[in-house]
């Protein structure tokens, strides 16, 4: 006769009523497993070998290990975990892998003594980039007078441009900054002479027309260098770009972040026309640029970031494997600057890959976060696929 071939929740259910039937033991078994204890016997429970359990499986019965489709796994015990596949799994007892040293010394690298807000403000935006906001400043409002000339009225409030200086631009930032904290319905409102409304500090500080004037002409790159919107390699924030790059080598000069640092995404508010703006209900925002940040989990401090511009598929950061895919290299170039000092790094599922981790490793960087059990790399034996009931999963320790 054909044997019959059991299932895996049939498996589960016989070991499940087995248990159940010693629980409800008479209670002369019990008392007469206590007399074998108290009298000295050497008896002990152990666990079966292999051999032994496909003998005591012969005799049982015609159901045969061949005949059952799950894999033949031991309870975790002195031996540890044991599967079918032991070049995949490994004993749960194994020694912690030896994680890099980090030697770094977290916090402000510059002289902390006697500090006032302006000089934080110095410490990201220095006189040397100022200066070059207003050099281009002063060259966009040349080119624009000279390709309009014959289009101007004498009237006209372009006409009485003048070249701005370093002094006026700090100016000029200082009114806009303070704008964010007074709230006033328009630009002009600002200038306002009702009592009502009247703000001492702006037109003491600079006119109404010249802060308008300077606001058209505020510009951080030349625009003769700009490639056409046609053309592969043309830069949907090239007009403030040099910015970008400024603020992400200030960010990681003037801060050493500490041992446990994240990679994540931000939702910058913008509702105004732009061609990659991103649509996310889940962030509070919902609408705007999207940012992706790596940043210091205790402060929050960001050390670096990249805007999202529809175009992450052309990454290519320097030491990244081919293989990554864009989450990888979007963690590859943001951390790079971080690699060899003994980082923590923490991540969701969107970047965590198996691959990813093991280079991570390689540099000196302990990764850490939820993965998909999709991703290329992952262990069939721990993907679940409809389990109903009483039904096992197996565990233990991977060994990537």
């Amino acid at each position: 006769m054909a044997s019959r071939r059991v299932t895996a929740q049939q498996v589960v259910a016989m070991l499940f009523e087995s248990s159940l039937d010693h629980d409800y033991e008479t209670d002369s078994a019990s008392e007469a497993e206590e007399e074998v204890r108290d009298s000295g016997s050497e008896f002990s429970v152990r666990e079966y070998s292999s051999d032994e359990e496909a003998t005591l499986s012969a005799d049982k019965g015609p159901v045969l290990e061949e005949d059952i489709d799950v894999p033949r796994v031991r309870q975790p015990g002195a031996e540890g975990f044991l599967i079918r596949r032991p070049d995949t799994w490994i004993a749960p007892n194994m020694e912690q892998p030896q994680l890099p040293a980090f030697p770094g010394l977290p916090g402000c690298r510059v002289n902390m003594e006697n500090v006032l807000p302006v000089h934080f403000f110095h410490l990201f935006m220095d006189d040397v980039f100022l200066e070059e906001i207003v050099e281009q400043t002063n060259l966009y409002a040349e080119q624009h007078l000279r390709d309009n000339a014959a289009r101007l009225r004498p009237q006209s409030r372009a006409t009485q441009w003048v070249p701005t200086y370093l002094e006026e631009m700090k100016k000029f930032l200082g009114l806009t900054f303070l704008m964010g904290l007074i709230r006033k319905p328009s630009l002009a409102s600002y200038w306002s002479t009702s009592p009502l409304m009247a703000t001492a500090i702006f037109p003491a500080t600079m006119t109404r027309n010249r802060y308008l004037l300077l606001l058209r002409r505020l510009h951080f790159v030349d625009n003769a260098l700009a490639l056409p919107r046609d053309h592969p390699d043309c830069d949907h924030l090239f007009k403030i770009r040099p910015v970008l790059d400024h603020f992400v080598d200030r960010f990681s000069e003037v801060y050493v972040p500490g041992k446990e640092i994240s990679v994540d995404e931000s939702l910058v508010l913008f509702k105004g026309r732009l061609v990659f703006k991103q649509y996310i209900p889940s962030k509070r925002a919902r609408y705007g640029i999207k940012l992706y940040i790596v940043s210091e989990s205790s402060t929050g401090y960001v050390y670096n970031f990249r805007v999202y511009t529809d175009r992450d598929s052309s990454i290519d950061p320097p030491g990244c494997p081919a293989t990554f895919g864009v989450s990888g290299k979007i963690v590859w170039k943001l951390g790079r600057r971080l690699f060899n000092k003994g980082h923590h790094l923490y991540v969701d599922n969107f970047y965590t890959g198996v691959q990813l981790f093991k280079e991570l490793f390689r540099v000196d960087t302990v990764a850490c976060g939820t993965i998909r059990c999709n991703r290329k790399g992952y262990p069939r034996e721990l993907v679940c696929k409809n389990l109903r009931g009483d039904s096992a999963v197996p565990c233990g320790i991977m060994s990537c």
